[in-house]
Formats: C-alpha cells, sequence, structure tokens
C-alpha cells in the first residue's frame, strides 16, 4: 500500500505496516491481520487510548480556577468542571481560555490516534479522552461533560458531520435557550448522523469502502506468505487455492 496523504488518513503510518491490503474486482478493499501482529496491533490501540485519556484528564476548568483563583470551579455554580461554569464563576476570559485548552488537548489526542492507526485509532482515542475529561483520576473521577472535548474531536474527524450536529445545535438552543439541552441533541444526534453520512457518501463514491476478507488472502507474489489465522503456521498455496471459492480462483 502506497504512502499516501488518503492512505494515512485511513490506516495511519503504523496501520500501513500492519494490515494487509488487497482490491477487489468490485472496488473494494480487503484488509488482512496475520497472527504475528495482533499483538502490536492492539498494544498500539491501548496506548492510544491510554494517551488520549492522560490527556483528557487535563482539565483545564480545574487547572486554572486551582492556580489562578486558588479555588475549586467544581465547588460553585453547578459544579460542573467545564467552560460554562468557568464563565459564570470566574467571568468570560476564564471560559475562553478553559474552552481552548479542551480543544486543543482532543486535537492533540485525536491526531496520534490519526497518525498511529487513522481513522479507528483517531476515535478511540478521541473517544478516551472524552472519557478522561470527565473522569479524571487525579481530581477524584469528577471532571466536565465534556461537550467542547466532543466538539473538537467530531470536528477533527468528521467536519462535514460537525457542520449538521452545529445546525442542530444552534435550532434547539435557539427554542429552548437551554445550552446542556443542545449540547446533548448534538451528541445523541451524531451516531445517527454519522451512520446515514457514510451510506451517502460510500453511494456516491465519496468515501472509501473497506471491507474485511473471509480469509487472510496471500495478497501479491512479493508478500509475505499466507498463515493460518488460528495456529500461525504458513499455508501453501495449494491450501490457499482449495480455501477460495471457485469464483476467487478464477481473478
Amino acid at each position: 500500500m502506497p504512502l499516501t496523504l488518503d492512505n494515512i488518513r485511513l490506516f495511519g503510518l503504523f496501520g500501513l505496516k500492519f494490515f494487509g491490503f488487497a482490491e477487489g474486482a468490485d472496488g473494494t478493499v480487503d484488509i488482512t491481520v496475520g497472527p504475528s501482529v495482533t499483538g502490536p496491533l492492539l498494544l498500539l490501540f491501548v496506548a492510544c487510548g491510554v494517551l488520549g485519556y492522560l490527556l483528557g484528564t487535563l482539565n483545564f476548568a480545574i487547572i486554572i480556577s486551582k492556580f489562578k483563583y486558588r479555588e475549586d470551579v467544581r465547588d460553585y455554580g453547578s459544579g460542573n468542571a467545564g467552560m460554562t461554569n468557568m464563565m459564570r464563576t470566574y467571568g468570560r476570559a476564564a471560559g475562553i481560555f478553559t474552552f481552548l485548552g479542551d480543544l486543543l488537548k482532543a486535537v492533540i489526542a485525536v491526531m496520534i490516534g490519526w497518525l498511529a492507526l487513522g481513522e479507528a485509532g483517531a476515535h478511540f482515542a478521541g473517544f478516551c479522552c472524552i472519557l478522561g475529561h470527565a473522569f479524571p483520576v487525579w481530581y477524584g473521577f469528577r471532571g466536565g461533560k465534556g461537550v467542547a472535548v466532543t466538539a473538537a474531536m467530531i470536528l477533527c474527524v468528521e467536519p462535514l458531520l460537525f457542520v449538521f450536529l452545529l445546525i442542530i445545535f444552534a435550532v434547539v438552543l435557539a427554542f429552548t435557550r437551554y445550552l446542556s439541552l443542545a449540547s446533548m441533541m448534538s451528541i445523541l444526534m451524531y451516531p445517527v448522523l454519522l451512520n446515514n453520512l457514510d451510506r451517502f457518501l460510500q453511494s456516491n463514491g465519496g468515501r472509501e469502502k473497506v471491507e474485511s476478507p473471509k480469509c487472510y488472502r496471500k495478497l501479491t507474489c512479493e508478500a509475505v506468505l499466507t498463515e493460518d489465522f488460528v495456529t500461525g503456521r504458513e499455508v501453501s498455496d495449494t491450501d490457499f487455492l482449495d480455501s477460495l471459492g471457485e469464483d476467487e480462483r478464477e481473478r
């Protein structure tokens, strides 16, 4: 698989080395994972998740309130360690700096996951960053709601979808005047819109369709020999051909 920006976006720098790829006659891309790389691949996923979580635990509402005002913002207002409570308690400047800090840590977490394992790594690291923000281990697992962190993650991984969610947020806020309700509705609509956006882009050729193979295939004559997924033994050409159907043999 060539080292291009599109491939890095989909699979990451390490993913291009761990995964095997083969393009079928229908234009789909089969992904193969040999048993020898399953362990390192899982460790890399865990590392992305841990880094994302640790970045999320850097709760800037708590940090700013303690270092600048010698107080804990969770003792005031709604008790939430987020931008809105910071703004209500300490003013607009404190809220803005909290918001920018939460955005930055989410962007860094997503970029780490993206460079390592592509879109899957970006989503996983971003999700763990949200968990770290909501349940920071350093602060008794009492953090913020994660609205700004979630928005930053969606903006990075799905900018088009972010626009739709922003419209939903603005409409709900305009009719209800409740910031928390508008944020919750946008977050709840995220998986629904994401699923429909994927279907729409794939049907119109805007996103590459990736499917898992039924067997671990030999990609090219230059590729490493195919291995049995369970036992890890090398599979001969005869065994490999026997595992394929008639249509796949002809192809």
